[in-house]
C-alpha cells in the first residue's frame, strides 16, 4: 500500500510555475454562472441545482422551468423547451418545493396549458447570472428577462407585432386562486402546491401588475375554462392578452407573502414601487457585488476565478429569508410550525446534516449578522414547535439523521454571533433536543435517544435505521453542547456532556480498525462489509463514516493503533477501488455512482460525510497530504460548467468547501475556534470581515505544480502550526504560504502543531 501511495506524490514535476495567471478584471458578480450542476438528473447529480435569479438569501427566488408542475428537476441543462418562469422556494430537487407558480409570456390563444406553452430554447441565446436571466423564447418569438428583490422580482417580456400576445400565469394544482383586478393591469392570486412541511393554513399569496393595460382574459380550472374574472379551485389558471407591436416590451412587477395579499403588495410596493426593469437589475448586481466582493481573490486563472464566485454564489443563497417587513418597519413571519402570524425572523430551506459542516462555519466568519438573524429565527423555531429544526422546508422535514442543529446553534453562540436575547433559549433548545424525537418527523430530535442515553450507542439490531451515523453525530454534537455549557457556566452540564461525546468509542471495532454497527447486548453486527452503504450508515459506507469524530480525531487515532496506523487507514480510503455493495437500498445510488466516476479509490467528495476527510491529515503530523488532496479535489471535481459539482450540491456545503479550501483552511470542528490548513489556491486573497478587519492572504509562489506549504507565518512570525485560530482572524491577520513543489514532511510534524483534539485538550 505504500508504494502505491507514493505513486500519487512521485507524479509532482519539480520546476517553476508556468500556470497562466490573470487579475480580475471582472465585478465578482459577472464571474457567477448560475448554470453550475444543472447538467444532473436522478442517477448522476453534478449538482442538482436551478440557475437561481434571486438576492443573497432572499425570500423568492425565480428559474425558468424546464420540468413538468411539479417535477423536482425544475431546470435541466440538456433539456431543450421552457414551460414557464417560476417562483421557487425549492432547496433540493429530493425535497421538492413549495410556494410555487410560473409565469409564461406567449404568442397564441390556444397556448394556455404547460405542454403547449412550453417553447424551444437554445443555450446560445440564454444568460445566467444571479441577479439576472434571459432567454429567446424561439416559438413564440418572445425574449423573457428577469431580476429579483427579495420577494419581489420585475420580468420584461419583448413580443413580436401580434394581437395574441399574452401572459399565462399558472398558481399550480392542489389548491390555488387567480382574479384579474378591475384595473385592468393587475393579477393575484394563492398557490398552495407544496412538498411537506406546512400547516393547513399555508398559501403563497402573489400580485402581478402590468405596465400595459390587458385587453382581455381566459381563465381555467385545469382544462375547465371558467366565465368571469376569478377562478379558485384545484388548479387556477389565467391567461391575459395584448396587442402588440415588434420590439414593444411589457413589464410585469411580481411579488408574493406567506402571509396574505395584503402583505404581498406590500412587498412590491416597498421592493419594486414604480423602479424600472434596468433599475431592479442594476441594483440586484450591486447587491451581489456588495456580499461576493466581502472575499477578494487574485492571482488565478479566469476558471478558477468563475469557480470561486459561482460557489460562493451558492454558499450565500441558503438558508432563506422566510420573514417579511411590516407597515412600521418590523420583521414579521408566517410560522411554517403552527401556522401563525408572529412577529421576529424565520429562515428555512437548509438541511443541517449538510450545512453544518462549513456552511454556517463561513457565514459566522465572514457574514456574522446574517447568521444572527438566522439564530433568531432558530429561537423562534424552538418557540413556536418545540424544536430546533435539522432539515426545514419550510418547516419540519423527514430527511437525513443526526441533531447537527447543535453544531449549527453551538458555534454561533460560542463565536459571538448569537443576539444575547436568545442565547438562553437556544441553550435550552439543544438540551431539549436530546431527550425527545418529533412526535410525526422522526429526523427532527434525536431518534434512538432512549439507547443512546443508556447504552452510549443506537443499537443495529432494534429497528432504528443508520443506526452508527446517528451515534457518532450525536457524540460530536453533544461536544457541542459541552462546549456552550462550558461557556455559560454550565459545569454539570459540561461534564455529563463530555463524557457523552466519547460514545463514539463504542462503535469502534479493533479487528477492522472501523466504525461498525454494534447489537443491544453488545456484540457488533454480523456479517460486516466496510464497502456497504447505508444500514448502519447513511448515504455512505464504514470507510466514509469512520472519520465522523470531529472532535476528537487525535483520540479515534488511538482507537486505530496510533498516528502512523490513522494515516495508513487514511490512504487506504484513496487506495481501495470504488468497490460497493448497494444491498441496503436494492439499486445503486446516484451517490455511489459519484464516487466511482471520480476514480479518488472509496473517497466520496460528492456527499457530505467524507468531506472533512482530507484534512484529517493534518491530525497525524501528515499536512502534506492534506495539501495534495485539497488540491487534487478542487482542480478535478470543481469547475464552473453546467456539471461543476461531483454530486449534490446540497444548500452551499459543497460550494462552501471549495470557497474555504481555496483561502486555504478549513473549520474540521465547528465549536471549536480553529481551521485546518490546506493548500490555498491563489497567490492573494482578502477577506473583508465585518467588523473592518482584513484577513489577508499572499502565496506569491502559488500554481498549480507549487501546491504544498513550505513555510508560514501570521503576522510576520514563522510558525509550524497546522491551524488557524478564529480569533487571530477575527482581529485581521496576514497570513504568508510560501509555496513549493515538494513537500516538508517535517514541518507540522510535531504534536503541538495540529489542530484541536478533545483528548488532548488539557496539553494546550
Amino acid at each position: 500500500m505504500k508504494n502505491l501511495i507514493l505513486l500519487f506524490f512521485s507524479a509532482l514535476a519539480w520546476g517553476c510555475c508556468e500556470t497562466p495567471k490573470h487579475e480580475i478584471s471582472l465585478r465578482p458578480s459577472e464571474y457567477v454562472t448560475t448554470l453550475v450542476g444543472t447538467q444532473s438528473d436522478y442517477s448522476l447529480s453534478t449538482g442538482n441545482t436551478y440557475p437561481a435569479v434571486a438576492l443573497p438569501w432572499g425570500m423568492n427566488f425565480w428559474t425558468p422551468q424546464t420540468g413538468k408542475m411539479g417535477d423536482g428537476w425544475a431546470y435541466t441543462y440538456g433539456s431543450h423547451t421552457i414551460r414557464g418562469l417560476k417562483q421557487t422556494h425549492q432547496p433540493s430537487p429530493w425535497i421538492n418545493d413549495y410556494g410555487q407558480f410560473s409565469i409564461m409570456p406567449v404568442r397564441g390563444k390556444d397556448k394556455v396549458d404547460e405542454n403547449a406553452r412550453q417553447s424551444w430554447f437554445s443555450h446560445q441565446s440564454e444568460t445566467a447570472k444571479p441577479y439576472y436571466y434571459s432567454v429567446y423564447l424561439a416559438d413564440h418569438d418572445v425574449v423573457a428577462e428577469m431580476a429579483p428583490t427579495d420577494r419581489a422580482a420585475v420580468l420584461r417580456f419583448t413580443f413580436p407585432e401580434s394581437d395574441e400576445s399574452g401572459v399565462v400565469i399558472d398558481a399550480f394544482d392542489r389548491g390555488s386562486q387567480v382574479k384579474v383586478m378591475p384595473d385592468s393591469r393587475t393579477v393575484v392570486g394563492y398557490t398552495t402546491r407544496n412538498s411537506g412541511g406546512v400547516p393547513d393554513n399555508f398559501r403563497n399569496w402573489f400580485v402581478i401588475r402590468f405596465d400595459k393595460p390587458i385587453e382581455s382574459s381566459k381563465l381555467f380550472d385545469g382544462e375547465r375554462e371558467i366565465a368571469g374574472s376569478s377562478v379558485e379551485g384545484g388548479h387556477a389558471l389565467a391567461a391575459v392578452y395584448f396587442t402588440t407591436r415588434r420590439g414593444e416590451q411589457v413589464t410585469a412587477r411580481v411579488a408574493s407573502s406567506f402571509i396574505s395579499e395584503e402583505q404581498a403588495l406590500r412587498n412590491l410596493e416597498t421592493e419594486v414601487g414604480d423602479a424600472d426593469f434596468e433599475t431592479v437589475k442594476a441594483r440586484a448586481q450591486e447587491r451581489w457585488d456588495e456580499v461576493l466582493g466581502r472575499i477578494e481573490v487574485s492571482g488565478g486563472t479566469e476558471e478558477q476565478y468563475r469557480t470561486f464566485y459561482s460557489c460562493l454564489y451558492r454558499s450565500t443563497l441558503f438558508p432563506r429569508k422566510f420573514y417579511e417587513i411590516d407597515a412600521k418597519g418590523n420583521p414579521v413571519h408566517y410560522s411554517p410550525y403552527n401556522g401563525e402570524v408572529l412577529p421576529g425572523y424565520m429562515y428555512t430551506d437548509t438541511g443541517f446534516w449538510d450545512t453544518f459542516r462549513c456552511l454556517f462555519p463561513l457565514l459566522n466568519l465572514v457574514y456574522p449578522s446574517v447568521n444572527a438573524e438566522i439564530q433568531a429565527g432558530l429561537a423562534n423555531t424552538y418557540r413556536e414547535s418545540g424544536f430546533l429544526p435539522e432539515w426545514a422546508s419550510p418547516g419540519h422535514r423527514g430527511c437525513m439523521v443526526g441533531n447537527n442543529s447543535a453544531s449549527v446553534v453551538a458555534d454561533a453562540i460560542l463565536k459571538g454571533v448569537t443576539p444575547a436575547e436568545d442565547v438562553a433559549t437556544l441553550y435550552e433548545a439543544m438540551l431539549a433536543g436530546r431527550d425527545k424525537v418529533h412526535p410525526t418527523v422522526s429526523s427532527t430530535g434525536r431518534l434512538g435517544h432512549e439507547y443512546y442515553n443508556t447504552l452510549g450507542y443506537v443499537p443495529y439490531n432494534v429497528g432504528i435505521n443508520e443506526n452508527a451515523a446517528r451515534t457518532l453525530e450525536y457524540a460530536y454534537d453533544d461536544w457541542c453542547i459541552a462546549q456552550t455549557a462550558k461557556m455559560l457556566g454550565k459545569d454539570e452540564d459540561a461534564k455529563r456532556l463530555e463524557k457523552a461525546s466519547q460514545n463514539y468509542k463504542n462503535l469502534f471495532d479493533p479487528e477492522t480498525r472501523l466504525m461498525r454497527g454494534r447489537n443491544e447486548d453488545g456484540t457488533f453486527q454480523s456479517p460486516f462489509s466496510p464497502y456497504k452503504w447505508g444500514d448502519a450508515f447513511t448515504e455512505g459506507n464504514s470507510w466514509h463514516y469512520t472519520w465522523s469524530v470531529f472532535h476528537d480525531p487525535e483520540g479515534l487515532a488511538t482507537l486505530m493503533g496510533g498516528k502512523t496506523e490513522f494515516g495508513k487507514m487514511l490512504d487506504s480510503v484513496f487506495v481501495v477501488p470504488p468497490i460497493y455493495d448497494d444491498s441496503y437500498y436494492g439499486f445503486r445510488i446516484h451517490e455511489i455512482t459519484e464516487m466511482q466516476v471520480a476514480n479518488m479509490g472509496n473517497y466520496a467528495h460528492g456527499n457530505q460525510p467524507a468531506q472533512h476527510m482530507i484534512y484529517l491529515y493534518n491530525y497525524v503530523g501528515q499536512p502534506w497530504k492534506a495539501q495534495w488532496w485539497t488540491r487534487e479535489v478542487m482542480d478535478r471535481l470543481y469547475s464552473s460548467k453546467p456539471d461543476g459539482y461531483c454530486g449534490d450540491e446540497d444548500n452551499g456545503q459543497t460550494s462552501a468547501w471549495y470557497v474555504f479550501s481555496a483561502l486555504g483552511f478549513y473549520p474540521v470542528c465547528p465549536g471549536s475556534d480553529e481551521y485546518a490548513v490546506g493548500s490555498p489556491l491563489f497567490r492573494k486573497a482578502a477577506i473583508h470581515l465585518e467588523n473592518g478587519q482584513t484577513v489577508e492572504i499572499d502565496a506569491p509562489q502559488n500554481c498549480a505544480e507549487n501546491r504544498y506549504v513550505g513555510r508560514m507565518t501570521v503576522d510576520g512570525k514563522v510558525t509550524g502550526k497546522t491551524f488557524l485560530e478564529y480569533g487571530e482572524l477575527l482581529g485581521g491577520a496576514k497570513i504568508a504560504f510560501g509555496m513549493q513543489p515538494e513537500p516538508d514532511k517535517d514541518r507540522g510534524a510535531k504534536p503541538g502543531d495540529a489542530p484541536y483534539s478533545m483528548s488532548r485538550e488539557d496539553c494546550r
